[in-house]
């Protein structure tokens, strides 16, 4: 199955007052496993940048200036996700914002299920903290990189994170190294004793010794 794992930084905490995305990240998954495929873009909101905003992920409007808009990158994106299932922190907000951009430019919203990370969290530790650096911490992840939020950082993470929630670092189906090598001891145990059967009756000669053999036998029990 593959899945995009997703993060957007933005100007604000919702669209509906005019705030942006500035950053999207994506990490690909297929069947749980990285495939290093990724998607980044910084994009130029067409707007201010408030303070408490770059405080977060540090991205000024001076930076943002000359990146492109998100129109003109919405198909690369679209392309990128096409067809997976998305896996996201909080999904409600990035697939907020991301259907607003979308709807500015008369699109259609994503048609893409949308996995919550912080509903599985919450469902898997209940009552403890389900902020991404505190799942950093409960499995042993390191965010030292993470001095402010970035979007491909946090989706590199999340991914991680991801696994960890999922079991997938360590799949039921999948046999230890242990099993792997008794399983693989007793193949070769069986192929060493299969056998094609005869395709021939014996030869007269063969009956002949085989009639010696019988007769050096001393009472046999087909004879009793």
């Amino acid at each position: 199955m593959r899945e995009v794992v997703l993060d957007t930084e933005t100007t604000g905490l919702t669209p509906k007052t005019g705030h942006r995305i500035v950053e999207i990240g994506c990490v690909e998954l297929v069947n749980l496993v990285p495939t290093g495929n990724v998607y980044h873009v910084y994009i130029n909101p067409q707007r201010d940048m408030p303070e408490e905003a770059f405080n977060v992920h540090g991205l000024s409007e001076s930076f943002l200036r000359d990146k492109p808009l998100f129109e003109e990158i919405a198909e690369d994106f679209l392309e990128f996700v096409d067809g997976a299932q998305l896996v996201i922190h909080n999904a409600e907000f990035d697939m907020g914002f991301l259907n607003a951009e979308l709807k500015l430019l008369n699109r259609a919203e994503l048609a893409n299920i949308a996995v919550d990370t912080v509903r599985m969290a919450r469902k898997k530790f209940p009552g403890a903290h389900a902020n991404l650096d505190a799942l950093c911490r409960r499995f042993g992840i390191d965010n030292s990189a993470r001095e402010k939020h970035g979007a491909l950082l946090d989706a590199e993470l999340l991914a991680e994170v991801y696994l960890e929630l999922t079991g997938g670092r360590q799949p039921g189906l999948l046999l230890s190294g242990e099993e792997e090598a008794a399983k693989s001891e007793e193949a070769q145990v069986a192929k060493k004793v299969e056998r094609s059967a005869r395709a021939h009756a014996a030869s007269p000669s063969e009956l002949a010794a085989h009639a010696e053999f019988l007769e050096k036998i001393d009472d046999p029990i087909w004879r009793s």
